[in-house]
């Protein structure tokens, strides 16, 4: 009893939009569990990967006739995975996550969390080029909605849960808390405010906290050489975010083109099609099969080989579009990072023309080619730069970094309209990510924050009663409680002040809509802006269990004054 006394208390807390020690400590449970279970997805990959592999993700200790089969095997199982669940949740990844927070909270659906289990491990574990960003954000998600859910917290705090659970994730997948942080405030919720920042924060901590104690310290970038450039290298630098803005588009524009063209194709062919594809290259080009890491690395220790450097670039470009667009469970991001240190690598080698010989900065070259084309594919220019910093761990990466961000986000948005590729998606899928700015207000605020808890129940419809109640009223809501067909039906009563000189009545009852009290203030506008008047009542778990009463004049002020009214 006394529990139930104190989290009734902590759901009322949290339907209030302001920070709190509560939000806090859930934030960081959010990102304890969204810890774990990121943690659990990484070393069961790397556990399955050194079955036959000398090291994760490198594929090339596979002799060709493995690199063959491999992801044949593994386009085989996820197709047998989505034939089990009929492929009725195979929506999965960062695009998903968005809609789910705009359209739902940000509450996953348990079997399509499953699926993105288990069908990235698969997936990357048989070489197709997918990260495993896109897998770490909906698991953390989901994670951390199910502990809101188990909780029964109102959904905006849910949503916020949610955010943290994405900020964990990331965090314990790349041992960037930082670019956690940046990276799910820009572009997955796109705004910044301090009671979900806060929370996010801590989670983000957590997450890194857990990927350091089990993973150790290391950065996948934390060996580079990164030399401090000269300012006759700027103007070289701006050309360089130029051509990368120019490919930042091709990318998405293709990526998207390849979606278009088998969108309605059955995932089964689709499937198979994606690992007979990464067959093929990964049987000619190992190199370019993986998450991007080996990408990475390639381009870390084959600084001068062109050839080789241009080889994998255009393979690993074709097999992410491929992989991507034919649906294989894993994300774009990694993908992206390598491709970009691969991009900054080769342009290293061309500024050699112009700057003179320049080997001792093709790591700089590398990572700023990195994170211009995250920026300008994903419209994130400071998530990019933060993750190039952390990555690295190396101040001197900063202004540089800003130089070529910015020209590749300019070029890329403004000459050739290129939007984030994640927007791009949602929108090929038909998922509505918008929400109108008024619903975007209210989403914040639970219900149980805004309602008059102080109300009169009558439970018998009896004039004298129901004068009685009205006369002492006051400003309080009067309802009734009525009976019918082995329900309930609430209304609100009140004096019948027309001007009629025989009224059937001579009091108003207006039939009340429920909404649960888990819910926000989008909810009752939804059912009350047509006649711009009214109430709702609001029950808990029950329809007959009423706890308040939400008017229309208070969800006007709440959008007027940024405030609402609540009777003493």
């Amino acid at each position: 009893m006394a529990f139930e006394k104190h989290l009734k208390h902590l759901r009322e807390q949290l339907a209030y939009p302001k920070i709190s020690i509560q939000l806090s400590v859930l934030g960081l449970l959010a990102g304890l569990s969204a810890s774990i279970c990121i943690v659990a997805f990484q070393w069961c990959l790397e556990t399955i990967q050194l079955i036959y592999l000398d090291e994760p993700d490198n594929f090339q200790s596979l002799n060709g006739a493995e690199r063959f089969l491999l992801p044949l095997v593994g386009a085989g199982l996820i197709a047998l995975v989505g034939v089990f669940t009929q492929f009725k949740h195979f929506r999965l990844g960062i695009p998903f996550v968005i809609y789910r927070l705009k359209a739902f909270y940000g509450m996953m659906p348990i079997r399509n969390t499953i699926n993105q289990f288990f069908g990235g491990i698969i997936a990357m574990s048989s070489g197709f080029s997918v990260g495993r960003e896109g897998p770490a954000v909906h698991l953390g998600a989901g994670a951390s909605s199910y502990l809101g859910s188990w909780l029964k917290l109102p959904y905006n705090s849910v949503r916020t849960l949610s955010a943290c659970g994405m900020a964990a994730a990331i965090a314990a997948s790349f041992n960037t808390p930082l670019a956690a942080v940046i990276f799910v405030m820009e572009v997955v919720l796109r705004e910044y405010k301090t009671h979900i920042f806060v929370p996010v924060m801590l989670a983000s901590m957590v997450g890194a906290t857990a990927n350091r104690f089990v993973f150790g310290h290391e950065h996948d970038l934390s060996g580079l050489n990164i030399e401090l450039l000269d300012i006759n290298h700027y103007p070289y630098l701006v050309f360089m975010g130029i051509l990368v803005g120019c490919f930042a588009f091709a990318f998405n524009r293709q990526l998207i083109e390849i979606i278009r063209s088998f969108k309605s194709v059955n995932m089964l062919p689709r499937l198979l099609l994606a690992g007979f594809i990464t067959a093929i290259i990964g049987y000619l080009v190992p190199q370019a099969l993986g998450t991007g890491l080996g990408a990475i690395t390639i381009a870390q220790e084959q600084t001068g080989n062109a050839q080789l450097l241009m080889t994998v670039f255009i393979s690993k470009s074709l097999l992410t579009f491929f992989a991507i667009g034919l649906g294989i469970p894993g994300g774009v991001i990694g993908p992206i990072l390598g491709l970009g240190m691969m991009l900054g690598t080769l342009l290293a080698l061309m500024a050699s023309i112009f700057i003179g010989n320049i080997s001792g900065y093709s790591d700089i070259y590398g990572v700023l080619g990195l994170a211009a084309l995250m920026a300008a594919c994903l419209n994130a220019p400071l998530a990019a730069l933060v993750t190039a910093l952390e990555l690295t761990y190396n101040p001197d990466i900063v202004v540089p970094a800003m130089l070529v961000i910015v020209s590749a986000h300019v070029i890329s948005s403004q000459i050739f309209k290129n939007r984030s590729l994640f927007i791009l998606q949602l929108e090929m899928q038909k998922l509505d990510y918008q929400t109108p700015p008024t619903y975007d207000i209210l989403q914040k605020t639970g219900v149980l924050a805004a309602m008059e808890r102080s109300f009169i129940l009558v439970k018998r419809k009896d004039d004298m009663v129901l004068r009685r109640a009205l006369d002492r009223a006051g400003k309080r809501p009067v309802i009734l409680r009525e009976e019918v067909d082995g329900g309930f039906v609430f209304k609100q009563v009140s004096y019948n002040v027309s001007l009629d000189h025989q009224p059937a009545s001579p009091f108003n009852f207006d039939e009340l809509q429920g909404v649960e009290s888990r819910y926000t203030l989008a909810e009752p506008y939804e059912i009350l802006q047509h006649k711009r008047s009214g109430s709702v009542y609001i029950f808990e778990e029950e329809f007959e269990n009423i706890v308040g009463v939400v008017t229309w004049e208070q969800l006007r002020l709440r959008l007027t004054k940024g405030s609402f009214q609540v009777a003493e």
